[in-house]
């Protein structure tokens, strides 16, 4: 089964972190500099805080669909661009502390979505790894959907 992922860029991780293992009852699945992620089984949610500016509000980062397998991130590629929206999709890439395969798309809204599996752990390689990573920036010659880019997963 599939679940939502909802990153949240926060002002206090410790804190974010005690509240969301209170909250769900589960520790973060994983931990590094900056960052946390809880692997909630119910309701399935994958919970990613990622450390953002002191004295901020929390604040929606992205949203995604985490899948488990290539070929699902490959069916939902498809299936979006058939539907007329405009993709992004990286493979192999070095995102939020894992290689990963994922697709992005923009919401009516302008909010960034990612359908995503995750191949791997990159044990403590830097989070964005030196790429554009986690932004869903459009990178080819078809017209961007914002500017505007969330961090990292």
């Amino acid at each position: 089964m599939s679940r939502v992922q909802l990153a949240l860029r926060v002002s206090d991780l410790e804190g974010s972190v005690t509240f969301y293992s209170t909250l769900f009852g589960v520790q973060p699945a994983k931990r590094r500099p900056g960052y946390a992620n809880f692997a909630i089984e119910q309701p399935p949610l994958k919970l990613v805080l990622i450390e953002g500016e002191a004295g901020q509000p929390t604040v929606m980062d992205h949203l995604g669909v985490e899948v488990f397998s290539s070929e699902e991130v490959a069916a939902a590629t498809t299936r979006l661009q058939e539907s007329g929206l405009v993709t992004l999709s990286e493979s192999d890439t070095m995102c939020c502390y894992a290689l990963q395969d994922k697709v992005w798309v923009r919401g009516p809204g302008d909010e960034p979505w990612e359908v995503y599996v995750v191949k791997g752990d990159a044990g403590t390689l830097d989070k964005a790894a030196g790429s554009a990573c986690c932004t869903g920036e459009q990178t080819d010659d078809r017209e961007p959907a914002s500017t505007a880019a969330p961090s990292c997963c």
